[in-house]
This record gives structure tokens, sequence and C-alpha cells, in this order.
């Protein structure tokens, strides 16, 4: 058993076997003082995917117990994302944990074939260092992609496998790890084991708290409509009226609200009572427009100079004079001043 590998990469059948031959528990690693270094960079590895988009590394050479308790971080971690069970929290610790495979698989490419079987990538390295992978999961984790180069029809397929430089392969493994971590989130904790961990729980939470009043143009407070910028009030009176939206018009309008915090059913409850309401239609539109359909956290809303070219800039008041941005408009007019640069 390589140990080293089993802590670079907890996911790994090495990390369960190695945690199994230390005969260690779950109750153990929730109670034990032995174990509080584990628990403490569960906590980090949490923490560090919400402040730094990424898990802090540390050192793994020398003593087998430190590598140890890396690998028990792992699992420490991802029950205190299944308990609380949050949408934002959980794709920004499985992107965290999906980079940091990255990283390390850069300077660690033997451990490549182990860590695709794993995610069941049908793949091979070739002698000159590229990798065939199969188109179907070529697809199933480019999809995301959005760049030219990463469309089907500009690969080099040869016999049914994409033939990718190695870089590129990593990331794709990349996009497998996440999303992998995504469909396994939220674990069934059961109640006996969450009341140790509701101490860490609570500190999580206030942290994502912190983090989405910060990323929020409305502090976290809910959307209040006196504050919206003329353009959406309008585009949000022609939906509600029927009227056929264009694209543009129905993207701005959902990347907005999402953008400031609405939920899914905030947002389509909207477009319900339209007269002709098609839910399917829109949960999809909405959906991929927020990210849910891809795993991301969605599109960011178009700036004044965009909706302007697409003529969806409607009923243009004085402060509109004065920015680039609907949402620095939503900002100055409920007296929060402007936010990061906005695409215009």
């Amino acid at each position: 058993m390589d140990t080293l590998r089993a802590a670079r990469y907890p996911f790994l059948k090495d990390a369960s076997q190695f945690i199994e031959a230390n005969d260690i528990d779950i109750a153990e690693l929730m109670t034990s003082p032995d174990w509080s270094d584990a628990r403490r960079r569960g906590m980090e590895r949490i923490i560090g995917s919400l402040k730094n988009h990424e898990i802090p590394d540390v050192p793994l050479a020398g003593a087998e117990y430190r590598r140890l308790e890396e690998c028990l971080s792992y699992p420490y971690a991802r029950m205190i994302v299944s308990c609380i069970d949050d949408r934002m929290l959980t794709k920004r610790y499985a992107l965290a944990e999906a980079e940091r495979l990255n990283r390390l698989l850069h300077d660690d490419r033997d451990a490549i074939p182990m860590v695709a079987e794993e995610l069941e990538v049908n793949a091979h390295t070739n002698r000159d260092g590229t990798v065939s992978m199969h188109f179907a999961d070529y697809l199933r984790y480019s999809y995301v992609m959005s760049a030219v180069e990463w469309k089907l029809i500009n690969t080099d397929i040869r016999d049914g496998y994409v033939l990718l430089q190695a870089d590129k392969f990593d990331r794709l493994l990349q996009n497998a790890y996440r999303l992998r971590i995504e469909r396994e989130l939220p674990l069934a904790v059961p109640d006996e084991l969450k009341k140790y961990l509701s101490k860490n729980i609570e500190h999580v939470k206030a942290a994502l708290m912190e983090l989405k009043a910060a990323l929020s143009p409305t502090n976290g407070e809910g959307v209040k409509d006196e504050f919206l910028p003329p353009c959406i009030k309008a585009i949000i009176s022609m939906a509600r009226s029927g009227q056929n939206l264009p694209h543009s018009a129905r993207f701005a309008l959902v990347s907005f609200l999402h953008t400031m915090g609405m939920t899914y059913d905030q947002i389509i409850s909207i477009f319900s009572e339209s007269p002709d309401f098609d839910e399917g239609k829109s949960r999809y539109q909405i959906q991929h427009i927020t990210g849910d359909l891809n795993g991301t956290e969605g599109y960011t809303p178009p700036g004044c100079g965009a909706m302007k070219t697409d003529g969806i800039c409607f009923n243009p008041d004085n402060l509109c004079e004065k920015v680039k941005h609907p949402l620095s408009y939503y900002r100055i007019k409920s007296g929060k001043g402007f936010g990061p640069k906005e695409r215009t």
C-alpha cells in the first residue's frame, strides 16, 4: 500500500485500506483526542474551499501518522458538508477538491491510471505522453467547457478515442472528480454522529453566511422590488403578462435574479404567472443559466452595454446614466454602494 498516494488522493481505495489497517472507525474519528488534528484538517479543507477556493497543502513526507490524518480529514469534511447540505458549499468544496487533484497530478503522472480507474474514466496513456480518452467519457466531462477548442468536432478522434495532451486530460479528470463529489453528497450522516459535529457545523455555517452576504448585492437581505433597475422591472412585467421574451431578455432576467440570490422556485414563479407558461421548457432554460444543469455557479448577468446592444435597456432613469451594470444600480439604490466590476 502506498500511504503517500493514499494521503494525496483520499478518495482512492488505498486510503480506505490505510484507515482500515489502523482499525479506526467513524466514532473514534469523531471523539478521540488522538484524531483532533485530523478533524482540524477536515475543517481546513472546507474553510479553505469557501474563503480561498482551494484546499491548503500540508507536508506529507515522513511520518505515517500525518498521512493517516490526511486520509481521515477527507471523510470528516464530507460529513460536515453533508450535514449542512447547501448548494453553494457543496459546489465550492467539490471544486476545491477537484482543483487540488489537478495540481497534484501535474507532478505525479504515475498516479493518473489509478485515478482514472477510480473515477471510471475509460482512457490510456500513450508512449508519447498523450492520453487517449473514449469519446463518450470525453463528452461527459467536457460539456461544461465553453471554449471552442473543447468541442468534439475540433478534436483528434482515432478509433473512438479522443487524443489529448496531458494537461487537457488532467482538466477532464478534474471535472470527473468534481461531478462525482457533487453526486455523492450529501451523505446520510446518522443522528448519533451529528452531535459530535455540531460545533464545527455551526462554524462552517457562519463562514458560509458571511460569504453569501459578501457576494450578494443585497447583503443577504433578499431582493426588494423598489431597488430593481428599470430594465429588470420591465422584463419581469413582460414575463408576467405573457409577452414573448427574446432570449437575451430571458437570459438577463434569470442571470440577474440568480446572482441576487433568488432560488430556482422563486425565479420560476415569475414565469409561471404567464398565461402560456411551459414548466418543462422554463425549467431547462433556468437551470441552464443558473448552472444547475452543468454543475457551475451559473452565468454572470450582462452589463448595461450588452443590454443596450440587445435592445433590452428599457426605461432608463437618471441613475442608469451613472452605472454600467444593473447590479451596480441595485447596490447604489439600496445604499450598498458599488460592488465588484461586472461584465459590460
